[in-house]
């Protein structure tokens, strides 16, 4: 990443878009707020360049800025051993999810198509109306998180951690300030050794304190479009530069991770 580099933000920035704003002028980068969901005209030259905000972002101006952006797998979960998701999970359609016949929770891998709830079976899952078929969507047997918390990862190494909920609230405290800190540090440590090498080199990685006192990966998602909560804004800004920085300088081990981008005609 180069002083002048280009770090464009989605319209209705949010805190922490504010965050990562002032972190990337303090480094010499050319931070702006996109006004629509295009680039602006007075940018759209401007290489090399960087992102962040949502999928729908993302897909609208990644590729006419040469970006390439990095998705955690949509089946991540379903690969990792029982004592670290302590859950059943399964990635499957959602035609397939309609016919699930008791309570799960049910999410999309990435892409917001539909809000991550517990439904008492998948009947209420949207339609072909609204969806396709084939859509993916993680199903996951119900358990309740009573601390859960963020991490920031490059390199297979936590950058910047924060708690984010207590009890399905929000909650948020930078870890350094947790009472769980040593505890959260050591689950995710055990968790990178298992999996790093299957995630992308830039991701966030969340996990939880179940109410049975275990710990527990709760998901994965691209660092790019993914709430700072009481992390360090200067880490976090490290971690989105890789996760959504110039297609030019993809490492070999992220492309199987690179999202697959639509053309758009203006």
């Amino acid at each position: 990443m180069s002083t002048g580099s280009l770090f464009l933000l989605a319209p209705r920035i949010n805190e922490t878009g504010l965050q990562l704003l002032t972190a990337a002028r303090r480094r010499g980068l050319r931070a702006h707020t996109a006004r629509s969901w295009q680039v602006p005209e007075e940018l759209a030259g401007l290489r090399p360049a960087h992102l962040y905000g949502g999928p729908l972002f993302a897909d609208a101006v990644a590729r006419e800025l040469g970006i390439a952006a990095l998705d955690a797998p949509a089946d991540w979960l379903t690969a990792l051993p029982r004592e670290l998701t302590r859950r059943r999970v399964e990635c499957t359609t959602l035609a397939l999810a309609r016919q699930v016949r008791r309570p799960a929770f049910f999410k999309p891998p990435v892409d917001k198509f539909f809000p991550a709830r517990i439904h008492p079976d998948g009947s209420r899952l949207p339609g072909p109306d609204a969806l396709d078929d084939d859509t993916l969507v993680l199903v996951s047997d119900v358990v309740t998180f009573r601390q859960e918390y963020r991490l920031f990862v490059l390199d297979g190494a936590v950058r910047t951690a924060s708690r984010y909920a207590t009890d399905g609230d929000l909650d948020v405290r930078p870890l350094a300030e947790d009472p769980l800190r040593r505890e959260v540090e050591a689950f995710a440590a055990e968790v990178l050794a298992v999996c790093a090498e299957g995630l992308p080199s830039a991701v966030v990685v969340d996990i939880g304190l179940l109410a049975d006192g275990r710990w527990a990966v709760v998901e994965a998602n691209p660092a790019w479009a993914s709430g700072g909560y009481g992390c360090d804004p200067e880490h976090v800004l490290d971690v989105v530069l890789r996760a959504a920085g110039p297609d030019t300088a993809v490492l070999d081990r992220d492309r199987p991770h690179l999202r697959d981008l639509p053309a758009v005609v203006r």
